[in-house]
């Protein structure tokens, strides 16, 4: 349990942060994967597709995330926007756990839809972000992303917060677009949005960091938690509350808090 005083925790937590945020964390996580371009919708699209199947053994996750950027040409933003239907058939054979091959080829039509018709993935978060919040704007994504014809068993694939789900994977993703990249781990594409809305990626590590800091009491890593979790993080930084993502899943994973 936390017997930290509040400005203790806080001069804890900042440490880790410096400690953590830095481009040596990038060798071992799959943000290294959009790191391996430079336009922004490649970025972008590789930081999306990777964050999506975010979930497993790390290691797993950036073999993966490696092969299906290859699938693609090494260039996820023309292959969305050019591919043609016999292009999508090398696709067929991607697995990364429940996502698949079909799932995968679901997300490049919506994907192509999402970019010709909604101003890109940055696009829909500009239309529906709150001014203290990016968890309704999650919803409208999903909304727009299956309002072509798709198949039902894909939207698992992307998370509701208004069903009650915390949504770790694609705040995770807004964290790489939004927050600035002034340590060079994050990018700071989206200028219209601000790291003061963003929420933190809620997952198994910093959910039991966040516990035992007491920061969060609710035991459910859900919607609820996040919001919880949230209200505990702007305490210490309003503007930037995300950045303490790095310091709960450092401790998480590196040091076993």
């Amino acid at each position: 349990m936390n017997t930290l005083n509040p400005a203790e925790l806080k001069d804890f937590l900042d440490a880790k942060v410096v400690q953590y945020n830095t481009p040596d964390f990038i060798g071992s996580d799959p943000l290294q994967i959009p790191h391996r371009y430079s336009s922004k919708e490649d970025i972008e699209i590789s930081g999306f597709l990777t964050a999506t199947i975010a979930w497993g053994n790390r290691k797993s996750i950036i073999n993966n995330a490696n092969r299906l950027m290859k699938l693609m040409d090494d260039a996820p933003h023309d292959f969305v926007m050019h591919h043609q239907q016999k292009d999508l058939e090398v696709l067929n054979s991607f697995v990364h756990r429940t996502f698949n091959g079909t799932d995968c080829i679901q997300f490049m039509e919506s994907l192509k839809h999402i970019y010709t018709h909604h101003k890109g993935l940055e696009g829909i978060f500009n239309s529906y972000a709150e001014a203290d919040s990016l968890q309704i704007a999650i919803h409208y994504l999903k909304q727009h992303f299956f309002e072509i014809d798709h198949l039902q068993r894909t939207q698992k694939h992307i998370s509701d917060p208004l069903k009650t789900s915390a949504a770790k994977r694609i705040n995770m993703f807004l964290r790489w677009m939004i927050r600035p990249n002034d340590t060079h781990v994050d990018f700071g594409l989206w200028s219209q949005l601000s790291p003061s809305q963003l929420s933190c990626p809620l997952d198994v590590h910093s959910g039991n960091v966040a516990r035992k800091l007491g920061l969060l009491n609710r035991s459910q890593n859900d919607a609820k938690a996040l919001a919880e979790l949230d209200t505990s993080l702007r305490k210490l930084d309003p503007t930037d509350p995300v950045k303490y993502d790095f310091a709960l899943f450092g401790l998480g994973v590196f040091e076993k808090f």
